[in-house]
């Protein structure tokens, strides 16, 4: 599943009201998680552990990856 950079950026900016849970919080979760290599891998992964849907699941860990590497420059 791929959202265009239009829908990522809407479903990015209605997480934290749906979920309950900032940006930071879910990246932290994502980090803990077990240390799968494919991003529909945890994607499924983040979706059952966390109960959200596979859509919001999907956007999370793209952010996460787009941050990641942004952080490391």
């Amino acid at each position: 599943m791929s959202h265009s950079p239009e829908m990522h950026s809407k479903l990015i900016a209605r997480i934290p009201q749906v979920t309950g849970r900032d940006l930071p919080e879910w990246f932290r979760t994502i980090e803990n998680g077990p240390s799968l290599i494919r991003t529909d891998e945890r994607a499924s992964w983040l979706a059952d552990d966390a109960g959200i849907s596979r859509g919001y699941a999907v956007a999370l860990v793209h952010e996460h990856e787009l941050h990641r590497r942004r952080c490391r420059g």
